[in-house]
């Protein structure tokens, strides 16, 4: 995932064990290459740009390739920014994240794996990690979460409001990206996740 949505950090922070999908055909419109923020004018996505296949091959995941033709991650920062410098914790968490806009990414799985690391590492979740090396249709030894990364079909979550920047021009806005709990909530990020419910 881009900087998933909440649900997906409250599904981490809740396992004893991490297995990632690592072997999975490419998707569209999933939290694999968008993400969305809280901006002035309500939930902004934003999404990033990938080489597209010829119509109708199937890629796999860890093949899909990053367009770097347009400073994207420029963009993706100034937007951030824009939506997150009056937050209480973005400055205390900015110089972490900076560094992931400033050189082009050459995969998509690799940089979100960077990304994840990060917001791991905000989070203080040292949790094992493992990934696939075959695709399993229907996993038996593991609980089969690889639903919650479509965007598409995202299925509604009853979530604690937090305080958010823009709350008081369009309410809360839940289960956007990570990053808004994060910048917003800080050291109780981890505090948070744990107490929210996504069966």
């Amino acid at each position: 995932m881009y900087f998933g949505p909440i649900a997906n950090y409250v599904a981490i922070a809740q396992s004893d064990v991490l297995l990632f999908e690592n072997e999975d055909n490419y998707q569209k419109q999933t939290y694999r290459n968008r993400t969305y923020i809280y901006g002035a004018n309500g939930k902004l996505l934003l999404t990033i740009p990938i080489k597209h296949s010829k119509k109708g091959v199937k890629q796999l995941y860890r093949d899909i390739r990053i367009e770097n033709d347009f400073q994207w991650q420029l963009l993706h920062w100034k937007s951030l920014e824009s939506a997150y410098r009056t937050s209480p914790f973005f400055e205390y968490y900015e110089d972490e994240f900076v560094h992931l806009f400033k050189k082009p990414k050459e995969f998509l799985l690799d940089f979100n794996y960077e990304c994840m690391q990060v917001v791991m590492e905000c989070l203080q979740l040292d949790i094992p990690l493992s990934k696939t090396d075959t695709y399993n249709k229907e996993p038996k030894e593991a609980l089969d979460l690889r639903y919650i990364v479509n965007a598409k079909k995202e299925q509604s979550y009853s979530m604690q409001p937090y305080i958010q920047v823009f709350d008081d021009k369009q309410g809360f806005i839940p289960n956007l990206s990570i990053l808004d709990l994060l910048f917003n909530e800080g050291t109780n990020a981890l505090t948070y996740l744990e107490n929210q419910s996504i069966s």
